[in-house]
């Protein structure tokens, strides 16, 4: 039987907030039976947690105590009769001084299983149930089956057939170590990373291998597909496009020649020239790679019929990626969750990305250090963009542009251990100290969009003040 102590429980009340596998419920009298059911579907779903009822769901928490489901072995009958599987009720013991408190510890679902009520897949968002989108479905559905980049690329290869496929140097210049001077040291190394598989003679090249290394993506079916593609248009819009090309090569071999390319094609910014007395382009080429970096590697491999894309405007550069992220774009700055960890760290060992967070912070610091609005993170219905703008004067940014960038420069600020003020933010924006009232409307909008927070709410000093993010 799985019992919780007063400490436990002391702990769990203490969390800043509820998540995915945390709720609290005060449930003074009574709770729907129908709600509780949906709310143990979402939660197993999303990986199993508990349910805790008679305790206030607001920081800071206190234990009201709860009359809900007096008779425990029957609603624990009536979940496993109505949702087929089993949530273990707890009431503690020994009690609470406060009241009566239940804990309802929900498994997780199956592997490659999501479990529904009424026909309809749940998961939890907040306080809300909804029904899983397809791609999450297919995303569960497909556990326990091998990735996209696990699978063959090319079969029955010979030695030569590897190396003639493969840029193997290229694999060992990225890691600064010698090449084998037998070539089985180097079949060995790649079998070792999973780029290859030993057929008993012949080598099969893995989808992981060819994406990564190939020569030339052409050689492998359906590769020329994935391959990132460039695109420069005229003006702002779509009408006339300037340059369309797309790569040729694997992602390692090709990296760092795509990011010159695309860079080379980003036209001076004679404003920004102005502002930092140098000649500058429209977009910091650190910010271009990692952009690229993080598209190419946190794609998703299973949506078929587009590929990483980079396109270039006028006004604007938008690289986007096939899938849509795994964590809120509000949180990409303070968060890290990748889709393809076998990918994400094979290049972070090979230096073409961190697998720690920090490209999204660099792209942000970088529109900082360049005077340029916040890029803007979209989602779309199978992709994700983010889209970087050119220069603009803050008299020309519009409320939007401003509030984004005061919530990401309070998140930046937080994952330096450093806290947002009116001053800093001035900074942000190059304006001087007169422009004081101004910065505080744009900080007023902000809270006012639930992304910061006071720091201290009790602070005399409007203008000392300091912020955190909604999240903090």
């Amino acid at each position: 039987m799985t019992r919780t102590t007063l400490a436990e429980l002391a702990a769990m009340m203490a969390r800043p907030t509820e998540d995915n596998w945390l709720e609290f419920k005060k449930a003074e009298n009574q709770y729907d039976t129908t709600k509780l059911f949906k709310r143990c579907v979402a939660i197993a779903n999303e990986g199993g947690g508990k349910i805790l009822f008679g305790i206030t769901d607001k920081p800071p928490r206190q234990v009201v105590g709860s009359n809900a489901f007096p008779n425990r072995a029957k609603i624990e009958e009536d979940i496993f009769n109505k949702l087929k599987f089993r949530v273990v009720v707890e009431e503690l013991d020994p009690p609470h001084p406060d009241g009566r408190v239940l804990v309802f510890h929900v498994p997780s679902r199956p592997k490659g299983t999501a479990f529904q009520f009424e026909g309809q897949y749940l998961m939890r968002v907040g306080e809300a149930t909804p029904v899983m989108t397809e791609d999450r479905l297919r995303e569960i559905f497909n556990e326990g089956q091998p990735e996209w980049l696990e699978e063959t690329a090319a079969k029955d290869c010979s030695a030569d057939d590897v190396v003639r496929l493969l840029d193997t140097q290229c694999y060992f210049d990225l890691l600064e170590i010698a090449y084998p001077t037998e070539r089985s040291g180097v079949l060995e190394r790649f079998q070792s990373e999973g780029l290859i598989v030993d057929r008993n003679g012949t080598w099969d090249i893995t989808n992981l291998g060819a994406f990564v290394f190939a020569k030339d993506v052409n050689e492998f079916d359906g590769f020329s597909r994935r391959a990132p593609r460039f695109i420069q248009y005229e003006g702002n819009n779509k009408l006339n496009t300037r340059l369309d090309q797309s790569g040729g090569k694997g992602f390692a071999v090709g990296f760092e020649g795509l990011v010159d390319f695309v860079a080379s094609h980003v036209e001076q910014n004679e404003v920004l020239a102005t502002a930092l007395r140098k000649e500058v382009k429209m977009f910091p080429t650190v910010a271009i790679r990692e952009l690229i970096a993080n598209a190419m590697i946190h794609q998703d491999f299973n949506e078929t019929g587009s590929s990483v894309r980079i396109e270039l405007y006028s006004d604007r550069l938008e690289v986007s990626n096939p899938g849509v992220p795994l964590i809120a774009t509000d949180r990409f700055i303070d968060e890290y969750k990748s889709r393809n960890e076998k990918l994400a760290d094979l290049m972070r060992r090979l230096g073409i990305c961190e697998e720690k967070s920090s490209g999204i912070d660099k792209v942000v610091t970088a529109a900082e250090a360049f005077q340029l609005p916040a890029p803007d993170f979209r989602v779309g219905e199978v992709h994700t963009s983010v889209v970087m703008f050119a220069y603009k004067k803050f008299d020309d940014m519009d409320k939007q542009d401003r509030i984004r960038a005061c919530y990401q420069h309070c998140c930046l600020k937080y994952v330096m251990n450093e806290k947002m003020t009116n001053q800093t933010l001035r900074n942000r924006f190059q304006l001087p100290d007169k422009k004081t009232e101004t910065i505080s409307r744009v900080l007023k909008h902000t809270i006012k969009a639930d992304l910061i927070k006071l720091g201290d709410p009790n602070a005399a000093s409007t203008r000392y003040r300091d912020y955190l993010p909604f999240w903090a």
